[in-house]
């Protein structure tokens, strides 16, 4: 696991100073505090820094094949390397290290840029072709690695795992992308390809880019095989041979990533997903078996009963972290991390869980992408209950009514969801479960944001050309009603938040997080499996629920999800009052010209004396201007 970060740019140009990889290298240092590695021709530069996993003695990077033809920047796992190692040398090739890192440079001198589809991991590896003067940006097929780049006006492609390393090359110094802004106000992430900064973009899950000349092209090399479940399912397996085949597959992907030369572990909340790793991890023979877990001194959001049921089952060496931070300097300190603005509440346990695990092991086992596979958050639930023709007489009443009272103060429970269901309602139909998903709706936007704002975002061939989710919405019609809107999840919210949210603050604490059910054979396999298994009546999940009933008690699989979910909102009252006070000044909204005031005191007024719960929105616009006197 590493950070990588390179520069190339026409051969016509001045030599790259040494200095300047150094200093993107500088900036993810946290990604790879065990060693630091520059490649450096007159017009390109390669640059790691390395977390030692794999081959502690010998796998320094960047590294090239046996003549310096070929040479790769690599940040990642390659799962399988070991019989792609076996059937190269069997071609012929030689290696000279112990490294999954060197199959990589080998399979492309082997089979071309197709060598991609022939590994099993998580990945952004750069690879310069000094023969071809050609250059690849490649990300693996969900995203589980990050990967930015951009284009200079004079064709000097600058590229790294983070923003901040862009940032440090003298020739990227971009301005703030208001659109971008205006989707992660009402998402509270940044969807792919855009980023918070003008003409700076993230490459797509499964994508490949080629650079040449000054030029770029981005093709994607994987996607999901479209139109096997919009028809009826008739494979002739029973459902009994569907869970084997399924209980097989997690097996095999949680072997598979075991492959270690350092101490290993697994985050457990206690839900099916975490539970499940872990469970099979035992199975594997993991010994010893470390399992971290966090709690809350709020007992409404403390979890851990749930966690240490399965550590007594599988016989865990167990910790626990009770979340009491520093709130302030914890702030500041993430939101460095992200480089963008970011909502996701969920970044503190996270990051607290990954410093605790970090103490004991380097790498970490995460139940990271379950729910957006399997239907397991209330959303799809909420859009399947939308599209049921005996409830739309309810929706034209219910929502009126239900607007007039204020939020519950617990965290959870019926009235919240029912206000929560009725906001969506309100929303347009046709952007299917997102409306559950929106934190700012376009009434709340023509009174939050100014007339300046709203201007540069809703033009209407600009809002055509850079809706991140047109294709998107496209390809959700090759599926089921159900499998679609897990389409979008896999395409949106997972790779732009979950996973972004789980790399980041992992890394931050230079702990490697490994997610064995974004197994890529695993998404494939599920995406041909009918809706209708894994939302079965209100049930989430229910295959995979009655496919673990061989491995974990029916407590823990069948309880009430909750998630990651903090108290934010008392936080915003107490512990970030004076914060939140300080940052949402009248002279600090009036200074940027793109909110209105009045709104924002308006929101932080009714937040304060409890009438109506604006934790998102405040969050939201407190993460962006702490943003922005960091990076701004």
């Amino acid at each position: 696991m590493c950070g990588i970060c390179g520069i190339i740019q026409p051969e016509n140009s001045k030599p790259i100073p040494q200095n300047i990889i150094t200093s993107m290298c500088q900036t993810i240092i946290h990604r790879g505090p065990d060693d630091q590695g520059v490649h450096l021709e007159k017009n390109v530069s390669l640059g790691v820094r390395r977390l030692s996993i794999i081959d502690l003695e010998t796998g320094h990077q960047p590294l090239s094949n046996e003549d310096g033809s070929v040479w790769t920047a690599f940040n990642g796992e390659i799962y399988n390397f070991l019989s792609l190692r076996k059937e190269l040398i069997q071609k012929g090739h030689q290696f000279k290290t112990k490294t999954d890192t060197e199959s990589i440079v080998h399979s492309y001198e082997q089979w071309g840029d197709d060598f991609v589809n022939r590994t099993n991991g998580m990945f952004s590896i750069c690879i310069w072709d000094r023969n071809q003067k050609k250059l690849l940006l490649i990300r693996d097929r969900l995203g589980i690695k990050p990967l930015y780049y951009t284009l200079c006006r004079d064709g000097t492609l600058v590229f790294g795992s983070e923003l901040k390393a862009l940032l440090a090359h003298p020739k990227v110094n971009p301005g703030l992308d208001r659109k971008a802004l205006d989707l992660f106000l009402t998402l509270e992430y940044i969807p792919a390809p855009f980023t918070i900064f003008e003409n700076v973009f993230k490459l797509p899950a499964g994508s490949m880019l080629t650079y040449k000349k000054g030029h770029i092209v981005i093709n994607s090399y994987w996607e999901l095989n479209h139109g096997q479940t919009r028809t009826e399912f008739k494979d002739s397996r029973s459902l009994e041979s569907l869970q084997d085949e399924l209980f097989h597959l997690l097996k095999d992907s949680v072997d598979l990533r075991l492959v270690s030369d350092v101490p290993l572990g697994a985050f457990l909340s206690g839900g099916i997903d975490s539970s499940t790793i872990v469970g099979l991890m035992r199975e594997l023979g993991v010994t010893p078996l470390k399992t971290f877990s966090i709690g809350f001194e709020y007992e409404t959001y403390n979890e851990l009963e749930h966690a240490r049921r399965i550590a007594h089952k599988f016989d865990t060496e167990h910790q626990e972290f009770i979340l009491e931070p520093d709130i302030l300097q914890l702030t500041e300190k993430l939101i460095h991390h992200l480089d963008e603005p970011f909502g996701d509440f969920s970044i503190f346990p996270t990051y607290l869980v990954s410093k605790m695990a970090r103490k004991s092991v380097k790498v970490i086992l995460s139940g990271d992408g379950g729910d957006e596979l399997l239907a397991g958050y209330e959303h799809y639930q909420a859009q399947k209950l939308s599209q049921n023709p005996l409830l739309f007489p309810v929706h034209k009443i219910l929502p009126p009514l239900i607007k007039r009272f204020p939020p519950s103060p617990k965290k959870k429970g019926l009235w919240n969801k029912m206000q929560r269901y009725c906001r969506g309602i309100d929303m347009d139909p046709d952007l299917r479960h997102l409306r559950w998903m929106m934190f700012l709706s376009p009434e709340e936007k023509s009174s939050l944001y100014t007339k300046d704002f709203l201007q540069s975002i809703n033009g209407a061939k600009s809002m055509h050309e850079r809706d991140p989710f047109r294709n998107v919405f496209l390809g959700m019609e090759e599926y089921d009603d159900l499998n679609g809107e897990l389409y979008l999840d896999l395409k949106t919210y997972m790779v732009d938040d979950i996973l972004v949210k789980v790399d980041r603050m992992s890394m931050a604490a230079s702990l490697e997080t490994r997610v064995p059910l974004l197994d890529h054979r695993i998404v494939e396999f599920l995406f041909q499996i009918p809706g209708c298994y894994k939302l079965k009546g209100m049930t989430s999940k229910w295959i995979f629920k009655k496919t673990m009933e061989r491995l974990l008690p029916k407590k823990n699989i069948y309880r009430k999800k909750e998630g990651f979910s903090i108290p934010i909102k008392h936080w915003l009252r107490r512990e970030l009052k004076e914060m939140m006070q300080d940052y949402l000044t009248e002279s600090r909204i009036k200074k940027d010209g793109l909110f209105n005031h009045q709104a924002v005191h308006n929101l932080v007024d009714s937040h304060l004396k409890q009438t109506s719960n604006n934790s998102h929105q405040i969050w939201s616009l407190l993460v962006f201007e702490v943003w922005k006197d960091t990076y701004l």
